[in-house]
């Protein structure tokens, strides 16, 4: 048995961070019926590259999950969602703020009909507020949530956090929500509106600068990969690849000037404290970046890695690299899924390990309408010539 066996979702998310988000809780054992637009589907299916035209990163994205098709601009398909409602634990929908109200599916409105039923809303500015209606993407929501503000080199423009960081820390929010609602409902036997903004995430993230603003009138600096409190700290390239090394203790910079042959850095007071090291941090990254570039990254490792100095370091991975990572493999985030045209596809494991009830990775993601008997006939009783009749009219 898994976290949330016996959790029903009925997921109309689409594209990236309400599917991310529903994937954690199919992840962690929840039925989730993921629902698409009979013509085309979900956008994931075909807006990143495919494989053999097999819409790989849909399959990753939307793992473990049941799928139907269903029109919710046709008013046939809204009165079947109406009829799928009572059915389903969760109802979790992405769209602009707004949008599924605009539906006749008002979120209190579902809660107060439905008083069990938990409705996740994610949207990038949340259902409230007077920008609650406008719509958003990753980047929207990094430059609107504070974030790129940070990210980048001292000359270069603000930058987006690499992937969609925006849309992913926003699905791990909702299901965050989402499980607090589940938790409450059975204290209070009440679901209610889970309501998450990709902007508020986001600006929650910004390592405490709005509280270290408003206290100091100091605002942060972007620094690239250096850290604002301490030095070195920093991306090296080696000779063949580049490394990572962060040192934020006197300790540990002992070590490190010890490990690349230069011992007396580490009794200089110049570089004694963290603040010295700060202030010289061009001359304390010119050494280090000088020792790194005339070794390889097995080198470098050797010598402050667990092995030799014990120095926090790491090469920069690639995602080749990482398919064969031996501590992702040995806590089997490496997950290999069969597939009927391409023999496998890869996916990434169960990030959260429970002792006692743990989540597993068990299929890909669905074909378009692929469980649309099995829910339609199996949860609403429908017959068979009405599910073609729906079909033909475009509902399903």
């Amino acid at each position: 048995m898994s976290a949330l066996t016996g959790v029903r979702v009925l997921d109309l998310t689409r594209f990236l961070a309400g599917p991310f988000c529903t994937a954690i809780l199919a992840d962690m054992g929840a039925d989730v019926v993921k629902v698409e637009a009979p013509r085309g589907g979900d956008e994931g299916r075909y807006g990143y590259p495919t494989a053999g035209g097999v819409p790989v990163f849909f399959l990753a994205l939307n793992r473990n999950k049941r799928g139907i098709t269903l029109d919710l601009r046709h008013e046939e398909g809204r009165a079947l969602l109406r009829r799928l409602l009572p059915h389903f634990d969760v109802l979790v929908e992405n769209f602009a703020g707004g949008t599924l109200a605009g539906w006749g599916f008002d979120p209190p409105a579902l809660c107060r009909d439905q008083p069990r039923l938990i409705v996740g809303s994610l949207s990038g500015f949340g259902q409230t507020g007077p920008w609650s209606r406008r719509p958003s993407y990753d980047i929207i929501t990094q430059a609107a949530g504070g974030f790129m503000s940070l990210t980048g080199f001292p000359d270069d423009p603000p930058t987006r956090g690499g992937g969609s960081l925006g849309d992913y820390v926003q699905g791990l929010f909702g299901a965050i929500g989402i499980l607090a609602a589940v938790v409450a409902r059975h204290t209070t036997g009440r679901g209610q509106v889970v309501d998450v903004s990709g902007q508020d995430g986001m600006f929650s993230l910004l390592d405490n600068w709005p509280t270290l603003h408003a206290a100091t009138g100091r605002l942060p600096l972007r620094v690239g990969n250096r850290h604002l409190a301490t030095a070195p700290y920093d991306c090296y390239r080696a000779r063949d690849g580049w490394v990572v090394i962060a040192v934020a203790s006197n300790k540990l910079f002992r070590a490190l000037a010890a490990a690349i042959g230069r011992p007396e850095l580490g009794e200089d007071p110049r570089f004694r404290g963290s603040r010295g090291r700060l202030e010289r941090s061009e001359e304390v990254n010119a050494i280090v970046a000088a020792w790194v570039a005339e070794r390889s990254v097995e080198e470098v490792m050797s010598a402050l890695g667990p092995d030799g100095a014990r120095v926090p370091c790491s090469p920069v991975y690639a995602a080749d690299q990482l398919l064969e990572h031996p501590q992702l493999l040995a806590r089997e985030m490496v997950r290999r899924l069969p597939h009927p045209v391409l023999g496998e596809v890869v996916v990434p494991g169960v990030a959260v390990k429970l002792s006692a009830t743990p989540g597993d990775v068990r299929r890909l993601g669905p074909e378009l309408g692929e469980h649309n008997r099995e829910i339609y006939e199996g949860l609403l009783g429908l017959a068979a010539d009405e599910l073609t009749r729906l079909r033909d009219a475009g509902v399903i």
